[in-house]
């Protein structure tokens, strides 16, 4: 239930907030191994002052004479990152820039003192805030849960502070800030209450001014950026959370004036905004939601500690991204391969099939005889306790010049990010969802691998019935595949995508990985693949990233890079197992089977119900031991500190020789002190004792070319 508070000027607009300190408490521990002190709560601190905070991070605003930001703590380190004060947003509508909210003076912009915020005065020119709302976070789609993932809330638990500045065009600010993560998200609202449609030319959705990290009188290539991880789920064209950021802007302040760099070059004032755009029409009583930044504080610079959080926070915004079934995919869409496949999966546990690229399975097929098809296979996957779907290209093509995305400089098509693509609002566009829609809709299919999804191609088109021209075409196709997205998790779809969609709803992409690989030979197949998996894991959890395993041959290599036939590899074949299962990933097992004898099978059965034994453990939060390089053991070691199994550790030794050697593990995202038990694989356990840091030294044996795995456990 969402409580509301509403408060209107004429009184004070704080009057109905609770009171509460005015500096805002610490929660206690390690919010990495337990967060439930770490609550989100709004309270005001005086007649002007009121604080967001969960006992991890806050922001403070004071709201008179006006709302401005004035404070952004890290209570975990007891640091203070704001260091001057910014307008609440900047727009331009209809080509007039518009402010809301924030105050001016002369202040130096290095430090922002309490004392000195008296001196700070009205902006005469912005917008002044009429009204501060309060309430629980709202869900931004619905999520159909179907299949096995962690137990999370959705919407993820926590409190939003809204302040309203009125107008012909109402502006709503929105911050959430979430229970037990020191994560605060804003995003605005615009509500067009005038008689006729106004343009929204450019949006800042965030400007703050944070204390520099980094302080150099020369310019330098690099500058160390604040203890800060910034994303919006306004991204696309990229594969991790760096490449796919299009919205974040670390810029100099050529306000702040007594910065060490002598040509005012640090780039320490946040911005973010749309690359393009939006230049949405907003008709009268229209509305315009924008992007939800992202602002993570982390508490320090270990890489370990921070990729912990970056992957805490993807769990609660999206906690879809837990769902993580074991897929076949599917080379051969002919009937009677397809019911292969699908009697396999089912014979060893597997979860999901995928009517894979190259199939020849096309679900933009409108016909009733592919649709009756589809049909028949989902109807015969459910009988099986397996899910079915299939794959579609939308980018990377041509389909028409008419259709396709149009060059700003030649008006032309053929200059897309893929070359070509087609524009997702062109009325093809329209007609390939809607039968994307249809399809899985009268199908029954439960999964969609979705390539090369919409990379931010701008469009220059002005015939295209769903964006009007250059300037708002980004924003309008972006609207199209998010609203796609979300439709896909309200209906329980399972959504394969290699862009970083996550935020809009779906579930995985690649891990990082180079396709042309995968026709290496298979002993140097694995090598890249417990490579890219230690890399992949350190801003992905094991269940948002795939891998792959070649059962037929895949982009050349011949014999000696494939499986098949696979009961002449099965040492191979079990070190692919052993390696994704064991990381807690799943791979695109491609080809037209998974086994082809008893023993084969019986090897498969083995591996998946190893999997599926200690599957809370591995789906857990993945620690990094040591990257593969052929020169000695490799591996990782995966921490639950709420689990039975408090901590698995799985270690490969690629040497052609047994391996022994004794390992610091370090056990303390684990929640384990003290003292920890230990097994070896299947064998009886022992007793640990763990140092003041909860560090294990344990020895191991690997065979050559082997591996083995380590489950530790409270005594």
């Amino acid at each position: 239930m969402i409580s509301l508070v509403f408060l209107m000027l004429g009184g004070g607009l704080l009057d109905a907030l609770p009171s509460g300190p005015a500096t805002p408490p610490r929660a206690a521990g390690d919010w990495l191994l337990d967060a439930s002190a770490a609550r989100a709560s709004v309270w005001r601190s005086d007649a002007r002052t009121v604080t967001l905070s969960n006992g991890l991070v806050a922001r403070t605003w004071r709201v008179e004479p006006d709302v401005v930001c004035i404070g952004f703590d890290d209570l975990m380190s007891d640091r203070a990152l704001l260091r001057a004060v910014e307008p609440e947003l900047r727009a331009s509508i209809d080509g007039t820039e518009v402010r809301a909210g924030g105050l001016v003076g002369p202040l130096d912009r290095a430090y922002l003192r309490h004392s000195d915020l008296d001196r700070l005065a009205l902006d005469p020119t912005a917008r002044h805030c009429t009204a501060v709302r309060v309430a629980e976070i709202p869900a931004r789609f619905e999520w159909k849960r179907l299949r096995h993932g962690a137990d999370l809330p959705w919407p993820p638990p926590g409190q939003r502070l809204t302040f309203a500045f009125s107008g012909d065009v109402e502006f709503e600010v929105h911050y959430d800030l979430y229970d037990g993560l020191p994560l605060v998200s804003k995003s605005v609202t615009l509500r067009n209450r005038g008689a006729s449609a106004v343009q929204l030319d450019s949006l800042d959705v965030e400007r703050l001014a944070f204390v520099e990290a980094d302080g150099t009188v020369e310019p330098q290539e690099h500058w160390r950026r604040p203890d800060l991880h910034v994303e919006s789920d306004y991204a696309f064209h990229g594969m991790s959370n760096v490449s796919a950021d299009v919205t974040t802007r670390w810029l100099p302040d050529r306000g702040y004036a007594t910065q060490v760099s002598y040509a005012l070059q640090t780039p320490c004032l946040l911005v973010s905004t749309y690359p393009v755009g939006p230049h949405a029409r907003i008709g009268p009583g229209g509305s315009f939601e924008s992007y939800r930044v992202h602002e993570l504080v982390l508490d320090g610079s270990d890489r370990e500690r921070n990729a912990l959080a970056q992957r805490r926070m993807y769990r609660t915004l999206a906690p879809w991204v837990t769902e993580n079934p074991l897929m076949m995919h599917i080379r051969d869409a002919r009937t009677e391969a397809v019911k292969l496949a699908l009697d396999q999966c089912a014979a060893v546990g597997f979860e999901m099939a995928i009517l894979s690229f190259g199939s020849g399975f096309d679900v933009e097929n409108r016909s009733s005889e592919n649709l009756a098809r589809a049909q028949e296979l989902v109807a015969y996957a459910r009988e099986r306790g397996v899910e079915l779907g299939t794959y579609s290209l939308l980018a990377s093509r041509a389909v028409a010049p008419e259709h396709d995305v149009v060059d700003r400089e030649t008006n032309k098509p053929g200059r897309a990010y893929f070359g070509n693509s087609p524009c997702l609002c062109s009325e093809w566009g329209e007609g390939y969802f809607a039968q994307l829609r249809s399809f899985y809709s009268a199908s029954g299919m439960s999964v969609l691998e979705h390539d090369g999804s919409y990379p931010g191609d701008t469009c220059a088109s002005t015939s295209h019935s769903g964006h009007r021209g250059f300037d708002d075409s980004q924003w309008a196709q972006f609207e199209r595949i998010r609203d796609f997205y979300g439709w896909c998790r309200s209906q329980g779809v399972y959504l394969n995508v290699p862009d970083w969609y996550f935020l809009n709803g779906s579930n995985k992409t690649g891990m990082g990985y180079r396709e042309t690989n995968w026709s290496l030979p298979r002993a140097e197949q694995l090598l890249h693949a417990r490579q890219n998996i230690f890399d992949g894991t350190w801003t992905k959890t094991p269940s948002m990233g795939w891998m792959f395993v070649p059962l037929t041959e895949y982009h050349g290599g011949g014999a000696a890079a494939t499986l098949e036939p696979l009961h002449e590899h099965l040492e191979d074949y079990e070190r692919h197992l052993a390696t994704n299962l064991g990381a807690g990933v799943q791979a695109c097992w491609r080809g037209p089977r998974l086994f082809d004898t008893d023993a084969t099978r019986a090897l498969v059965v083995k591996w998946v119900a190893w999997y599926k034994a200690h599957r809370e453990v591995l789906e857990s939060d993945l620690l990094h031991l040591r990257r593969a390089d052929g020169r000695d053991l490799d591996g990782w070691v995966h921490v639950n500190p709420r689990g039975q199994e408090r901590a698995l550790a799985m270690l490969f030794n690629p040497l052609p020789q047994p391996r022994t050697k004794e390992l610091e593990i370090d056990l303390y995202y684990a929640g384990l002190v003290g003292s920890a038990s230990v097994q070896v694989e299947e064998r009886a356990p022992t007793q640990l004792t763990l140092d003041a840091r909860s560090r294990a030294r344990v020895s191991v044996s690997v065979p050559a070319g082997g591996f083995t795995w380590l489950v530790f456990r409270a005594p």
